[in-house]
């Protein structure tokens, strides 16, 4: 689980790499899924992405399967 005790700018978050709870940079970013087509700009779909600041490691998830 995500906190925020004692950092001064951020979350915690446990890293995979790291495997220690580290300061990650977290943003919610639009990935358009399907690229061709009538309909590309309807499937935009939110993913939850991380990026740990330690060790550089990111990655995202899709936020309706959360």
């Amino acid at each position: 689980m995500a906190t925020t005790d004692g950092v001064a700018n951020g979350m915690t978050e446990p890293c995979d790499e790291c495997g220690i709870e580290t300061l990650h940079e977290v943003s919610v970013q639009l990935v358009t899924e399907a690229a061709d087509g009538e309909n590309a700009r309807y499937s935009r779909e939110p993913y939850r992405v991380r990026e740990c600041q330690r060790c550089g490691n990111r990655d995202s998830q899709r936020m309706n399967n959360v």
